[in-house]
């Protein structure tokens, strides 16, 4: 009984170290060689500054940008309370917010129906990417709050539409902060 029970504890501490430890640490050190951008979360930095991740999306506030789906993950966008809002479609609480959220896209619809992903959160809240025709539907507003010519932000759009991964995996998506990060390198020529 003695005997077997150092063979379990022995047991243990070694698969803890193995499997515990020196795996994750290799797998980190591997990754860090092959991917350094992706191993790292794929950081995004400016004059030395981090201004975000391209997997996480953030909030842009100011009506001079493009605006991302709407985050249910803690304060908005929190990558330590990723999650949805857990709200069912018949919670009024739910409706009310998709209803005022719908409402003052409307504003500068100008006739356009609303893409969905612009009321509605993804179910982790961290979503950075929205689909083309809701990138395509704030080029309107952009372009008026920037004084550009709506033709100059239709067009960075669209050069900042990303495939079907390998051409069958997922939808067309832009990612905000990239869009958004060239409006401002656009306008700083």
């Amino acid at each position: 009984m003695k005997q077997t029970l150092i063979i379990a504890i022995r047991f243990t501490l070694i698969t803890t170290l193995l499997l515990g430890i020196l795996y994750p640490l290799a797998i980190t050190a591997f990754a860090h060689l092959v991917f350094p951008n992706k191993a790292d979360g794929q950081l995004i930095s400016r004059n030395g500054q981090l201004i975000g991740s391209r997997i996480i999306g953030q909030s842009f506030a100011a009506d001079r940008y493009f605006h991302g789906r709407p985050s249910a993950a803690g304060n908005g966008y929190d990558a330590t309370s990723s999650g949805g809002s857990n709200l069912a479609p018949s919670s009024q609480k739910l409706l009310t917010r998709i209803q005022a959220d719908a409402a003052k896209y409307q504003q500068e619809a100008n006739g356009q129906t609303v893409p969905i992903d612009l009321v509605t959160a993804s179910g982790s809240g961290l979503d950075p990417d929205i689909t083309p025709a809701a990138a395509l539907f704030q080029v309107r507003h952009i372009a008026q709050i920037r004084g550009l010519d709506e033709s100059v932000v239709r067009n960075l759009v669209m050069a900042h539409i990303q495939p079907r991964q390998f051409g069958i995996l997922g939808e067309p998506r832009v990612n905000v902060l990239e869009l958004n990060l060239a409006l401002d390198a656009l306008q700083q020529h």
